[in-house]
Order: structure tokens, then C-alpha cells, then sequence
């Protein structure tokens, strides 16, 4: 088919766009050549186990049809109906929106907040066309040191659906896509109807509405790729939520925009912007790293009041302006800064969610991020570099590639110098709107006893490089395991079948120097994992998690249990942790599903992991007060619990058999400095401790490291 962003009169600015995208396109067409055919064995694979690698989306006969080409057609009169409507001649409205910029670690809940800024701005709109905003409240917090710039854009809200042309970061972002309802729209887009459903804003009236479903005709040119619901009596838009082509994005580190726009009902016959959220995502162009950066703008739109004309402080001027910043300062909002982070927290609103899902069922199987398909890829900076005393130096490297919808498939490897062998780890991710499923191939992967790591792995290699300490407890495996999960990564179940191999020393000349390497019990291993995490009461979060498994001829349960709350009081700058952690692990089980405790993470104070459990209850707390914000800040810490062993339960070589002999316990206190990031910390153990100085990085950082 003719592409139509060249074919139709609407040219300048959308081939701009499409020109300007080009390279990146082009690099894009180049590598799925390449990957094409693995593409297609993957997804065989996929489907083969019963697991989508991509949605079904409508059936053919059901876009372009008579009755939704007349329902669009009625929605792009009404929009250009309102623009002439003699009773309405203009409104004014106050908009309250948040923004927040964070970081987030993919395929996990891990979000850490770098800033977060509460605008409060002016809404003025005139016949046919005209609009006007003017910030008039904006104050923020940084949480991590951070130099962003918002465009002007992702502080005021949306009004006329976007216009035409749809417009993003000052045209930075997305340059110009062509609106679904604009005049001559059919030309570029498929439509489909979907269900008719009931809404309700408020105490307003419930209101019918119907969806229409929206895809291009061209995927690789700019497109919108959503839906678009509409008064199912005046053919109003009443609500959008969409994503765009990868083609759309202008910036390269642009994984993807979504967008959720809701009007309301005013003088019974408007549709007038009421609850707008935004999500912008980036990543490195070159570099899957595990990590991104998003964007994510809330807002809400009220108070209107209609046909008092436009101020005339506009007349002339652009159509956002500010008030000085003394007065944006002062100004007295209605709610908290964080009230709606402690409400609604960084997840993404259920209309955001819902927009990547229909999207994968409109466009199928096609890539829908502006990143590049294939990049370098590290999970962490220890998976490129690291040292430790069974690997000696390691130096990795990876590749991550994404040919086709949300099927993604990183490759991870590198060579032990120390121990003179290499390892490789393959894993592929598909995706549904239900199920995430991930298959794995591993070989020799470096493994650690737990029950978690208490150092980063920057932490660890610098530690262990200069003879001072060795926080790993390491051993290897290699095997298979496919895992599904849910998209929220809220529940998942794993299924592995490994070979578990004990570590050896490569790098001390007299092992004695450093901490027993402990065995492990060597043989073939399956197991099924589930996983799930939940709310609790007052604010905190829940995971439970359990194993059962089969190691040669023994076979074994594990189950553990981790409560968290945490809060800022805001007045007082005091910030608080509180978490509680249990395992449990049957006779049968092998020594490297046992428990390590004692030391840094656990019982500061006390010799590290010097306690061997098979039970154990460990209860912590912190508390953070900012001296000089948010540059230094004094910390108080503590923790107390119990490790037991099963008195006769058989330890491979290296295990000492000692657990806590009742109660144990820590307390101590240091400095956090730059956004507690980096703390340094002095503690004493309890009953029988010592006094042990502990540099450290905050938990949020560590899988980066």
C-alpha cells in the first residue's frame, strides 16, 4: 500500500516528521532483517509452551465498517460544532496537576523518586480556537540530585484534545501526528468499534459512551494507536487513551509516551478537559541497562466558569505565561505536595495500563518502542565488571534485542580470568495482557546463599579486591527455568531444572585469610517457585514466597515472608522504616536454600554470616533525620531476632553449624549523605558483638551496582 503520509495534501509538517525520524527508522529496518528468522523460532517456542508472544486484535471484517466511519465523521463535526457555538464563547478553569520524575528497574516493582514538583496554573479558553494557560503555583522537592528541565508542556494541561496535530515536548518529544478525528483522518488511520460503556465523573449523570478503536494504516510512518470513546448522543470525545508509532518519536532516548485524557459534561452539551495523566519513558539510545527514566504528569481540571471572555493580559503574548517566581512560590495550594504520591504512589493509574495493553492488541506483534532493537545490554555494572574470590576478575558483556511487540530477548555473558571459564545466561520475555512469560537458559550463573545480598556488587568487588572482606557466599548453576508472571509483577511462578555446583577459592594464596567458602549440596535440581506480593494495613507491603524443589533424591519446601512500612513525617523532615523478615526451610533441604545472617544487612556488629539457620525471624528499623538537607542527614538503626539450626541436620564442608543460641541484636547509628545515598555507619552488636564501621549505598541503588 501507498504509504499516505506521502500520497495525501497533508505533507508539511508530518513528512518533517517522518524525514527528521528517518535514521532511526532506518537503523531500525536494518537489524530486523537480521533477527528475523530467530524471531520467528522464538514465538514458535512460545506458542508452542501455550504462551502468547503476542494478542490477537480485531478481526479484519471489523475496521473500516459503514457504522464507525459514520460515528467518526459525526465526532470530527462536533468538534468543529463547539468552535461556533453561540452560547459558548469562552470558559476559565483552575488545573492542579504533580509531576514526577523517577527511575525504574524493568520487569520488577522497583521505583526510586528523583523529584517532584506540584503546579497549580490558569486554564482560558475563546472561540473558535484560542487558549491560554498561566502557571500561577510551583514548587518542588528533590529526592535524588537531578538538573531536569521540564518542556513547558509537561506543566499545563491539554485542551482541545490536542488539535489536529498532536504535538509533544514543544515538539521535541513527538512532532506532529496526525489527530484520528481530524478532517481527512480516514486516510491514515484503520477505525474499529468497540464496546459501548457507561461513565460516570462525580455525582454527574451516567453518561453512554461509545469506543472506537484507532490504528495506522502505515505502522512505520507517525500514528496515534488507541482509543477514542465519544457521547454516544453528540459524538463528543469524552475520552482518549493512546500511544503512538515508534516513527512518532523525535528524541532517541524516547522508549515510549502514553497518555490518558478524560473530559467532562458542562451546560449539558460540552466535553471540557477534567483528568489528564501522562507517562514519558526514556532509556539510552545504545545501552539496556535495566533502567529508565519516566515522566509522569497527573492532573486535574475544575471550577469553571464560562463566557467572562479572555483576560487581556493574553492579547498578543504566548499562550502559556507565568507569574514571577516569588509569587508561584507562595502560592497556597489546596493539597500537599506528596498527598497524591501517598494516595496513588508511581504506579501507573489503571488508564495508562490500559492504554499499553490495547495497543498491543491493535498493533499485534509490531515494535511500538523509539529505542533501537537491538542495543548493548547490562543488568548491572556487575555484570560487566566485578571480583570476587571464586571467579578471580570477571569481565562481561551483553546484548539485549526486541524485534517484534513485547518480545525481548537479552543475552548476558563473560570470562572468570581467576578461574579460567566463561559463563552465558539467555532470556527471552513475551507478553499478553494477562501473563508476562519468560523463558531462561543459564550456564554456570553466579549464585549467592541467602537470604539477600547485604552488599552492592560495587560494594563487594572493591571490598574483596583489597583483601578487606568478601560479602559473597558464591556457587554455580546452570539449567532452565520459564517464569510467568503477571504484568504488575504482583504474582509469579517459576518453573527450574538446575545443576548446582560448589565454588572454589582462585584467588587467595592462603584461603585461611578470608571467610570459609562454604559448599553446597552438588546435584541435579526442580523446582517450582511462586512469588506474590500484596498491601497491608496503614500503608505497608507484603511478600510471600515459597519453593518446593527436589534435589537428587531429597525432596524439599522453603518458604519466606517480608513486611515493609516506611513513611516521611513531612513537618519534621523524619523518615522511618519498619520491616519484619522469616524463612523457614524443610530438614530435607539443601544447604545453599539455608539462611546467613549476622554482620552488615542483617546484625550490624556481629561477625558476617556467622549464623547458619534453617528458621529465622529477623525485625529492623530505621530512622533519618536531614541536618543539612539534602545534603546530610543522621541515621539511628536497629535490629533483633533469632536464627535457629536444626540441631542434626547435615552440612556439607565449611559450615560451622552455629546459629544465633537465642536472641540477637544491633544498634547503631551514622551519616547519609547527597539524598541518602551513600551512608556511613557505626554499630554494636548485642549479646556477644562488637563495634564494626559500615560503608554502604541505600537498597533503592543496588541493583544498579
Amino acid at each position: 500500500m501507498e504509504n499516505p503520509y506521502r500520497a495525501s495534501g497533508l505533507r508539511t509538517e508530518v513528512d518533517r516528521t517522518v524525514n527528521e525520524r528517518a535514521p532511526s527508522s532506518d537503523g531500525a529496518r536494518f537489524f530486523r532483517p537480521a533477527v528475523r528468522t530467530f524471531q520467528k523460532a522464538l514465538v514458535l517456542c512460545l506458542t508452542a509452551l501455550g504462551l502468547p508472544g503476542s494478542a490477537q486484535g480485531q478481526s479484519p471484517e471489523s475496521w473500516n465498517a459503514d457504522a464507525v466511519l459514520d460515528l467518526v465523521q459525526r465526532a470530527r463535526d462536533a468538534r468543529r460544532t463547539q468552535a461556533v457555538d453561540s452560547a459558548f464563547q469562552s470558559y476559565e478553569a483552575m488545573a492542579d496537576g504533580y509531576v514526577y520524575f523517577y527511575l525504574d528497574r524493568p520487569g520488577s516493582e522497583e521505583r526510586t523518586l528523583v523529584k517532584t514538583d506540584q503546579i497549580a496554573v490558569e486554564v482560558f479558553w475563546e472561540a473558535p480556537t484560542r487558549t491560554g494557560q498561566r502557571i500561577v503555583g510551583l514548587r518542588d522537592e528533590k529526592s535524588l540530585p537531578t538538573n531536569i528541565n521540564y518542556h513547558l508542556d509537561h506543566l499545563t494541561v491539554v485542551q482541545d484534545d490536542f488539535g489536529d496535530l498532536i504535538r509533544l515536548g514543544d515538539g521535541d518529544e513527538v512532532g506532529a501526528v496526525l489527530h484520528p478525528m481530524a478532517a481527512a483522518s480516514s486516510d491514515f488511520y484503520d477505525f474499529a468499534l468497540g464496546d459501548s460503556i457507561s461513565i460516570r465523573y462525580g455525582g454527574a449523570e451516567e453518561v453512554r459512551v461509545y469506543r472506537i478503536l484507532v490504528r495506522p494504516r502505515f505502522p512505520e510512518g507517525p500514528g496515534f494507536v488507541g482509543s477514542v470513546f465519544v457521547d454516544r448522543a453528540s459524538a463528543s470525545i469524552v475520552r482518549m487513551n493512546f500511544t503512538f508509532t515508534p516513527a512518532s518519536y523525535i528524541d532517541p532516548y524516547l522508549d515510549y509516551i502514553r497518555i490518558s485524557l478524560d473530559n467532562s459534561l458542562w451546560m449539558g452539551r460540552h466535553w471540557l478537559p477534567y483528568r489528564q495523566e501522562v507517562e514519558i519513558r526514556r532509556e539510552l539510545p545504545v545501552l539496556d541497562f535495566m533502567a529508565g527514566s519516566i515522566i509522569r504528569g497527573r492532573w486535574t481540571v475544575g471550577d469553571y466558569e464560562f463566557n467572562r471572555g479572555f483576560p487581556e493580559s493574553y492579547r498578543g503574548s504566548r499562550s502559556v505565561i507565568a507569574v514571577p517566581e516569588s509569587e508561584r512560590r507562595a502560592y497556597s495550594f489546596r493539597r500537599g505536595l506528596f498527598d497524591d504520591l501517598d494516595e496513588a504512589g508511581l504506579a501507573p493509574g489503571p488508564s495508562i495500563a490500559e492504554v499499553r495493553a490495547q495497543a498491543r492488541q491493535l498493533i499485534q506483534d509490531r515494535y511500538l518502542s523509539g529505542l533501537s532493537p537491538l542495543r548493548l545490554h547490562a543488568g548491572s555494572s556487575s555484570d560487566l565488571l566485578r571480583y570476587d574470590r571464586s571467579e578471580g576478575l570477571f569481565v562481561g558483556a551483553g546484548l539485549a534485542l526486541q524485534p517484534t511487540g513485547d518480545l525481548r530477548v537479552r543475552i548476558t555473558g563473560g570470562y572468570a580470568i581467576g578461574r579460567e571459564a566463561g559463563s552465558v545466561s539467555v532470556v527471552a520475555t513475551g507478553g499478553s495482557s494477562t501473563n508476562v512469560p519468560e523463558f531462561g537458559v543459564h550456564w554456570d550463573r553466579l549464585e549467592d546463599i541467602g537470604p539477600a545480598g547485604a552488599a552492592s556488587g560495587l560494594v563487594a568487588s572493591s571490598a574483596a579486591s583489597a583483601g578487606v572482606a568478601d560479602y559473597r557466599d558464591p556457587w554455580f548453576s546452570r539449567g532452565v527455568q520459564l517464569r510467568i508472571a503477571d504484568p504488575d509483577e504482583r504474582a509469579a511462578v517459576s518453573f527450574r531444572w538446575e545443576d548446582h555446583r560448589s565454588a572454589r577459592d582462585v584467588v587467595s594464596d592462603d584461603p585461611d585469610e578470608r571467610r570459609p567458602l562454604r559448599a553446597i549440596d552438588d546435584g541435579i535440581m526442580g523446582a517450582i517457585d511462586g512469588r506474590l506480593s500484596f498491601a497491608l494495613p496503614k500503608g505497608g507491603t507484603g511478600r510471600l514466597a515459597a519453593t518446593l524443589g527436589r534435589l537428587e533424591d531429597r525432596t524439599f519446601t522453603t518458604t519466606s515472608a517480608t513486611a515493609t512500612w516506611s513513611g516521611t513525617h513531612r513537618s519534621s523532615g523524619w523518615a522511618w522504616l519498619a520491616e519484619t523478615n522469616a524463612g523457614w526451610a524443610s530438614g530435607e533441604a539443601p544447604a545453599q536454600s539455608l539462611y546467613l545472617l549476622g554482620g552488615r544487612g542483617t546484625f550490624p556488629g556481629t561477625p558476617y554470616r556467622s549464623m547458619e539457620a534453617d528458621r529465622y525471624v529477623l525485625v529492623r528499623g530505621e530512622l533519618t533525620r536531614p541536618l543539612l538537607a539534602p545534603w546530610l542527614s543522621v541515621r539511628l538503626f536497629g535490629s533483633v531476632g533469632t536464627a535457629s539450626l536444626t540441631p542434626d541436620r547435615a552440612l556439607p564442608s565449611g559450615w560451622t553449624g552455629r546459629d544465633s543460641d537465642g536472641p540477637a541484636g544491633s544498634l547503631g547509628a551514622g551519616l547519609s549523605l547527597g539524598w541518602d545515598a551513600i551512608r556511613i555507619d557505626i554499630a554494636r552488636g548485642a549479646p556477644r558483638g562488637r563495634w564494626e564501621l559500615i560503608f554502604s549505598v541505600a537498597s533503592r541503588l543496588r541493583p544498579w551496582l
